[in-house]
């Protein structure tokens, strides 16, 4: 008589249960880490836009323009192409100070570091986080 060989129905079982329970373990490790690379998006957006802004400083000695407003020489969304996660944008401008935020959109906008902001001065900032500390998530 000749032997077949196969899998039983219950080693599948068993290996498509380690299969699943090795998915539910690494799947929040993956979309944390998805989170993270967007929030790194944001915060280069952000610290580019501060170096935009100082350069128009250095032209024009004041960060707001003749109309008194913030110019617009930084990239707004992020990532540029694609869906949104963060909008950059003047919280608050004047001839000596200026603050930036990235505000979380779309995939982001339930993550729990909040926006990011960031001022003339370097100084880093989150607002809307949920208990998170600014050194947790910048």
């Amino acid at each position: 008589m000749k032997r077949q060989q196969g899998f039983t129905l219950i080693e599948l079982m068993v290996v498509v249960a380690i299969v699943g329970i090795l998915a539910a373990i690494a799947y929040p490790s993956y979309t944390e880490s998805v989170r993270k690379g967007k929030r790194a998006e944001a915060k280069a957006a952000l610290l580019s836009g501060a170096q935009a802004l100082e350069r128009f400083y250095s032209a024009n000695n004041s960060y707001v323009d003749a109309d008194g407003d913030a110019p617009a020489v930084f990239q707004v969304d992020v990532p540029a192409s694609g869906a949104v996660n963060y909008q950059v944008g003047v919280v608050e401008a004047t001839a000596t100070s200026f603050t930036l935020r990235a505000t979380r959109a779309g995939s982001m906008a339930s993550d729990p570091c909040g926006n990011f902001e960031i001022t003339h001065a370097g100084e880093r900032a989150l607002d809307g986080n949920d208990g998170k500390d600014v050194a947790d998530c910048w």
